[in-house]
């Protein structure tokens, strides 16, 4: 089927304001800015504590312990957030951390044990570990189109960069004009703010997402959930990757910046002594210089939401990543090194938006959370490899080949994926038809994935004036939008109605189990979208992921029509 084009120019301004004019999408964006706010003003209260209290050793241990079980936790909990509703998922998150959070505050302040505060520092964290998966799998279902939940993304991307500045700032700030359980305090407030926001958002009856709808594309073999081990529960984020080539790729362009990332962390201390001359400290230089960047990359990728080139600018953003190391190779210097850091940081939107918003267009609604601390889960243990790999790199080959060799696999391997790049954004590309569907009474009340993967199951037909397209006693296979043209609607001898653009029929045999009812004959060229069985009736007819108002739609219909 011909897809759409023409897409219209978007301002960040006009991307901003589709999600502040949501008041769910609004409400969620302001819980994730407060609680990340409080999270990071914590994260480093908690470590200027740790130093205080037990020194250089006390801080690494802490922080190894604290990611090494997040990363445990963000699975087994997503596990959960996709078995319940998100929402409620959500606000339980929020209340246990804000709980534990102020029990060590409350310990920190009467000088309890320090034990106490890291145990419960360490829960925390893990308790927090999947409300990042959840809060994915939730957006879906607050949007009303594909560039809205586009537009949702960018803006988060733009809040984690000011939150990224902005809670280390404010903790820090709070532990030196307060102190440190003023920042604990301050974290629990933020988890009060973002319960109260998430209690307050609406969120439409279960509805399928756009692999729901049968066949949205991905190369995947579901199983009923209720026959699933545990084991295969906790591993069904990686199963569906596995199974889907394209979120393959979209996992390994993320691992390939979680790569890059972890090399960095190595990286940028001999840039700051080699090429800026500014010691160890500089670190702290390059690292704003990435901030800034991250900050203006995020204000163009909202200009970018409504032109379906997600994949395709995830693979930029990766590439502008990848080629900043091959500069200071080729250019070492500070001018270079600060110019290829400010690009790096322009291009960390481009990966994170397509990262959010590719999966939640194409992921079953039911393993989304878990789709989500998967691929997390890759990314953090590609970040761990490059780390790793650097200083083994730079021993090998020294400083300058080593940015050159990870620089070049990893903008090779990128280029070596635009042909699926190419094919994915084809695959979220909005079809041609789909505003003629949104004008469909039966297809009105489906979520907007399912319609838009609905839309790309559709078939185009065409019926010369004349054609029988279904006849009375045959077997009922499908079911019909009318594009343009005419059609008459016939039993027995008796004309029933004729039906035009806009108008549909063959749901009386889907929603019944019947033969046709009716003979359906063109008038004159028609042209006709086709939709099989399967998957009219696992979003209409009352399946797991069907819509309950699109069924009672269709019911008032199929009524109406065996009436006359």
């Amino acid at each position: 089927m011909a897809e759409s084009t023409a897409q219209p120019e978007v301002t960040a301004r006009e991307s901003l304001r589709r999600v502040l004019a949501n008041k769910d999408l609004r409400r969620v964006q302001l819980a994730f800015l407060g609680s990340g706010m409080g999270d990071w003003a914590y994260g480093t209260a908690v470590t200027v504590w740790a130093y205080s209290v037990g020194g250089a050793t006390a801080v690494g241990i802490f922080s190894a312990v604290r990611f090494v079980t997040i990363a445990v936790a963000a699975p087994l909990g997503a596990v959960v957030a996709d078995r319940v509703p998100r929402k409620a998922f959500m606000m339980a998150t929020d209340a246990i951390r804000a709980v534990l959070v102020a029990v060590a505050a409350t310990s920190m302040g009467l000088g309890g044990p320090p034990m106490v505060v890291y145990v419960l520092a360490v829960v925390a964290g893990m308790v927090g570990a999947p409300f990042r998966s959840a809060q994915a799998g939730l957006i879906p279902r607050l949007v009303s189109r594909p560039e809205e939940l586009t537009s949702s993304n960018a803006v988060a991307a733009n809040l984690e960069n000011v939150i990224g500045f902005a809670g280390p700032a404010l903790g820090a700030l709070l532990v030196g004009t307060v102190n440190v359980e003023a920042a604990l305090w301050f974290n629990v407030a933020t988890f009060v703010w973002s319960l109260a926001l998430v209690a307050a958002i609406t969120v439409p009856p279960a509805a399928a997402t756009a692999a729901d709808a049968a066949g949205s594309g991905a190369d995947t073999d579901e199983t009923d959930e209720d026959d699933e081990t545990f084991l295969q529960e906790l591993t069904a984020g990686f199963t569906t990757i596995g199974r889907d080539r394209d979120l393959r790729m979209v996992c390994g362009l993320a691992g390939a910046q979680g790569f890059v990332w972890g090399t960095l962390t190595v990286y940028m201390v001999i840039v700051s002594v080699t090429m800026l001359d500014a010691g160890a400290a500089g670190v702290g230089y390059l690292n704003a210089v990435l901030g800034v960047g991250a900050v203006v990359g995020g204000v163009v990728i909202l200009t970018r939401t409504a032109k379906s080139r997600l994949a395709g600018d995830m693979a930029i953003g990766v590439i502008g990543w990848a080629l900043p190391l091959l500069l200071m190779a080729a250019v070492p210097g500070p001018v270079t090194a600060v110019a290829a850091l400010a690009l790096i940081g322009l291009m960390d939107p481009w990966v994170n938006v397509g990262l959010d918003t590719i999966p939640q267009r194409i992921v079953h609604d039911r393993v989304l959370s878990r789709v989500f601390a998967a691929v997390d889960s890759a990314m953090v243990a590609a970040v761990a490899a490059g780390a790793a790999v650097a200083p083994l790199l730079i021993a090998w080959l020294g400083f300058r080949p080593s940015l050159a060799v990870v620089g070049g696999v990893v903008a090779a391997y990128t280029l070596s994926t635009l042909p699926r790049v190419r094919r994915l954004d084809a695959r979220l590309a909005e079809p041609a038809h789909l505003p003629l569907l949104r004008e469909v009474a039966v297809l009105a009340p489906l979520a907007p994935p399912t319609l838009e993967a609905l839309a790309h199951r559709c078939e185009p037909m065409r019926a010369e004036a004349g054609v029988v397209v279904v006849r009375e006693g045959d077997v009922s296979d499908r079911f019909y939008v009318i594009v343009s043209g005419r059609v008459e609607v016939t039993q027995g001898d008796r004309v029933l109605r004729v039906e035009e653009r806009g108008d549909v029929f063959g749901e009386i045999g889907l929603l019944r189990d019947v033969p046709r009812t009716a003979t359906v004959t063109a008038l004159e060229t028609t042209e006709l979208l086709a939709l099989d069985r399967a998957a009219f009736l696992e979003a209409v007819g009352g399946g797991a992921a069907g819509s309950a108002e699109a069924r009672v739609v269709a019911e008032d219909l199929v009524s109406r029509r065996l009436g006359v």
